[in-house]
């Protein structure tokens, strides 16, 4: 209490971000307030700008602030300041929207059935598709079906390993065989 009689009331924009996702983690709305008033325009800025979409990058804004007050107590200043955890947060639920927002990756044996059998009307880039579409009809059905998912579908090697049920080192080895099999027939030089 002050000689007043008012209660002493800490500046919250003078508490550092520990101590606000400490006062988080105890239930302290007010701390909760602070932070989110701190960071929400950090958090909405990455956001937008992974998912290009201001209505989605609010959605994502808004699950970050509840994720950080959901695990504000697990938050461990000895590994990171809080400002990389809470945008590491917000990078990981971007990129979740992201993934969500596109389409479902079709099967690769049906999509290199489908430019096996489909027949183009010769235009710009007809000849360069053509030697690709033979490049990967020429790989190992194993390293095709790999590139295609990671190549067309933006597939990480973590995901193709899972979605294929293979070892993640097998999956690396296989993308990367298969990547250096398609440049040398496509004859493809650093240069």
């Amino acid at each position: 209490m002050t000689d007043e009689g008012y209660p002493i009331v800490p500046d919250l924009w003078a508490l550092t971000d520990e101590s606000l996702l400490a006062g988080m983690a105890a239930g302290d709305a007010e701390a909760a307030a602070a932070l989110v008033r701190r960071y929400q325009a950090r958090v909405f800025g990455l956001a937008v700008t992974i998912v290009r979409s201001p209505a989605t990058a609010e959605e994502v804004a808004q699950e970050t602030f509840l994720r950080v007050w959901r695990h504000a107590a697990a938050y461990d200043p000895r590994k990171g300041r809080a400002a990389t955890w809470i945008l590491t947060i917000t990078r990981n639920l971007a990129i979740d929207a992201v993934r969500l927002r596109g389409e479902s990756p079709t099967d690769p044996d049906l999509l290199l059935r489908t430019l096996a059998a489909r027949e183009e009307r010769p235009g710009p880039g007809f000849e360069e598709r053509e030697r690709l579409r033979d490049a990967l009809r020429a790989l190992p059905i194993e390293q095709g079906r790999l590139i295609v998912l990671f190549a067309l579908h933006g597939m990480t090697v973590k995901e193709i390993a899972q979605h294929q049920g293979i070892p993640l080192g097998t999956a690396k080895t296989r993308i990367r065989r298969g990547l250096a099999r398609l440049r040398k027939v496509l004859e493809v030089t650093d240069e």
